[in-house]
């Protein structure tokens, strides 16, 4: 299987963590694949995946699976150890629903990132809107971190995770831990995982890597801060 894969994806992420998680790491070539949310699609992910994004995974047989959530569950079923995604009743739907809470904040920071770049500044209307959702989400995690140590790891966690990654890697200085004690306790812990400290976020110094305004990006995120 091929993989169109970036280090700094945290969509990609969730799916390296799953291989790593799942022994299947092997099976997979990792392809460096560049997209833009601004610029023109690249013509081989479009070529698999007509929404033009990562990851993308090809199959042996040339079927292209996209997003992120299929290509886990897709891989899920592929080993016999303890399913990342439980096959049924409260367990598989916790899971699934943390996942969707972990997708969503990782959307958020993404749109967010690319709103605070637009010519002439952001839209206001719409990052005071990202802030309170994320702060919303960050809080209820911290009302979740006993349940998330005590639940057996799966794509749930994985999802929140990446969330988490996403906001240290590109909003420097949220200060999420000092406002959030108790998933930073959990966090710190999970973060201990061979799957998890092999897949920090990194820039690479490839030469497909074009560079932007993004590398001068002041976060506006501060959790110890009342709204914006």
């Amino acid at each position: 299987m091929r993989l169109h894969w970036s280090p700094r994806s945290p969509f990609v992420r969730k799916v390296m963590i799953v291989l790593h998680e799942t022994g299947l790491l092997d099976r997979v070539e990792c392809e460096r694949s560049v997209v833009v949310y601004a610029g023109d699609p690249n013509e081989k992910v479009l070529k698999g995946n007509p929404l033009g994004k990562i990851p993308t995974l090809v199959l042996e047989d040339g079927t292209a699976l996209f997003d992120s959530r299929v290509i886990c569950e897709y891989l899920d079923t592929l080993h016999s150890g303890l399913r990342l995604f439980p096959e049924e009743g409260q367990p598989r739907f916790r899971q699934l629903r943390w996942q969707a809470l972990g997708d969503g904040m990782t959307d958020i920071q993404i749109l967010w990132r690319n709103e605070e770049m637009r010519p002439g500044g952001p839209y206001v209307v719409i990052t005071s809107a990202f802030d309170r959702k994320l702060r919303a989400s960050f809080a209820l995690l911290e009302q979740e971190a006993s349940e998330l140590e005590a639940i057996p790891f799966g794509i749930g966690h994985i999802a929140i995770i990446c969330a988490i990654g996403q906001l240290d890697f590109r909003f420097l200085k949220s200060h999420w831990r000092e406002a959030f004690p108790a998933l930073a306790k959990w966090h710190a812990q999970v973060s201990q995982r061979p799957s998890v400290v092999r897949t920090e976020p990194e820039d690479d110094l490839s030469p497909l890597v074009v560079n932007g305004s993004f590398d001068d990006f002041v976060s506006p995120v501060n959790f110890l801060s009342v709204g914006r």
